[in-house]
């Protein structure tokens, strides 16, 4: 058998790891360029955006757990690993602790939907009180753009943590703020 394509031997092992990284590559442009035939056709795309972004982190966890359970040298190693992942899980998760609350406030906000891409929003920034545009919500931080042209970029516990003011809107399309003040 050829040395490249077994998977026993580290020439075989870097082939099937260049594969695998091209697949995983090649699924995660699948997602994006689904994401963006599916995002043409809907109104909000709050959504849909936030569901990519962890379906493509899903492509590349899939690729690595498939390359390690066909790399003899790997299963080899699947207990110590398996005690090593506990270990450094409970790590990873108390040093990243807000990275983690982002995503997850994240996925309640994309429950929840308080709000979509596009909605005009009020919140306090170190600035002072701020009226922005939700233009993007990610993985971990929500961007507005200001009526000054300034991006906002807000950690999603935050937007989840705060009270956030959506101005009416008349019938005129003016912000009810907007509307005649008494003398």
């Amino acid at each position: 058998m050829i040395s490249f394509l077994d998977p026993n031997t580290v020439p075989g092992g870097l082939t099937y790891a260049l594969v695998f990284l091209g697949l995983a590559l090649l699924g995660a442009g699948l997602v994006r360029v689904s994401t963006r035939r599916i995002a043409a056709h809907l109104r909000d795309v709050t959504t849909i955006n936030f569901i990519a972004q962890l379906a493509q982190v899903g492509v590349f966890i899939v690729a690595f757990i498939l390359y390690a359970h066909l790399v003899p040298a790997l299963q080899s190693l699947g207990l110590a690993l398996l005690t090593g992942v506990s270990v450094v899980s409970i790590v990873i998760g108390l040093a990243a602790q807000s990275t983690l609350g982002n995503i997850i406030a994240g996925l309640s906000l994309v429950l929840y939907h308080p709000f979509a891409v596009g909605d005009e929003v009020q919140l306090n920034t170190p600035k002072g009180l701020a009226t922005g545009t939700i233009q993007a919500l990610t993985l971990g931080y929500t961007v507005l753009i200001s009526s000054a042209g300034d991006q906002i970029i807000v950690p999603n516990s935050v937007m989840a943590g705060v009270v956030l003011i959506k101005p009416a809107v008349k019938s005129d399309g003016q912000a009810s703020a907007d509307r005649e003040r008494r003398p």
